[in-house]
């Protein structure tokens, strides 16, 4: 399991030109799944992302989670994240998840992280062209997966 994780000041996900959710402050998380990825995946990253102190304290430092300062989550899933760029210029999509696979696994994410969060987690929709809107707070930008973890 793969994320980009983005500090936003606000972000938002339209589809047919409805915005399906929109966010205050807090993550934009990005969310590719990989073919064997797993429950223990899901609970190591989600814990990550709840614990990840990039939102600044009192003095300025980074120092709080999303939780710290009861931010705001939107979930998005984008298989584009496991793309291979290692022949010629166009990606090859085969590190990404089927959606038979995919979609317990986005549910499960999103289901664990809102408990974790003890607050509604907001998407977009698995599968659907989306367009997301975000004002990148720092800019803050981070990359995790869950297979490097050393």
């Amino acid at each position: 399991m793969r994320v980009i994780i983005q500090r936003v000041s606000e972000a938002s996900v339209t589809i047919n030109n409805v915005v399906k959710s929109n966010i205050s402050a807090g993550f934009l998380v990005l969310l590719g799944i990989t073919h064997d990825d797993t429950q223990e995946d899901i609970e190591w990253l989600t814990n990550k992302i709840i614990g990840l102190r990039v939102f600044s304290d009192a003095q300025g430092a980074m120092n709080l989670s999303v939780k710290d300062i009861d931010g705001d989550l939107l979930v998005i899933s984008q298989f584009t994240l496991h793309a291979s760029t290692k022949k010629g210029n166009r990606p090859s999509f085969l590190e990404a998840a089927r959606p038979e696979i995919a979609i317990p696994l986005y549910e499960k994410f999103v289901s664990t992280l809102s408990r974790k969060h003890t607050k509604q987690v907001y998407t977009g929709e698995f599968g659907a062209d989306m367009k997301v809107r975000l004002l990148n707070d720092g800019p803050v930008t981070i990359s995790i997966d869950s297979k490097n973890r050393q």
